[in-house]
């Protein structure tokens, strides 16, 4: 049967002889989006790998700050509709203040919020990420 060194080291993860864990990045969102999955919960997935559930919460909250990119689930995930509206805007006057914009894109629990200058193909980009690409 394989150790949790083993099954870890398998991952990917850096186990030092001291017991000291390394996450590497891809490793961490792998484990965020366990938690992410119908019916899982982050004491489950932290049991699974041997996490505090509070360090892993810690991870989902750098996921939802766009610090951790997560993987495309390996399911089909269920989207909202983009509804974009064409407001139309008057022409600026010398003490209108500037306008600004964001975009939020929501995935389950995972919030990114984006500048509204973001280019089309920075926003494509995080939505594939986040499973949204097909």
């Amino acid at each position: 049967m394989e150790t949790t060194r083993e099954f870890l080291t398998r991952l990917g993860v850096e186990v030092s002889q001291t017991g000291h864990r390394r996450w590497p990045d891809r490793v961490k969102a792998r484990i965020v989006a366990e938690t992410l999955a119908p019916g899982a919960t982050v004491n489950d997935v932290a049991r699974k790998y041997e996490l505090r559930p509070n360090h892993l919460s810690a991870w989902r909250r750098m996921a939802k700050d766009g610090d951790l990119v997560l993987p495309a689930p390996e399911a089909e995930a269920e989207f909202a509709p983009l509804v974009v509206f064409d407001v139309e805007t008057p022409p600026p006057t010398e003490a209108a203040e500037p306008v600004t914009s964001e975009i939020e894109i929501m995935v389950d629990a995972v919030a990114v919020r984006l500048d509204g200058a973001t280019p089309a193909d920075r926003i494509a980009e995080i939505v594939h990420a986040l499973g949204g690409g097909a």
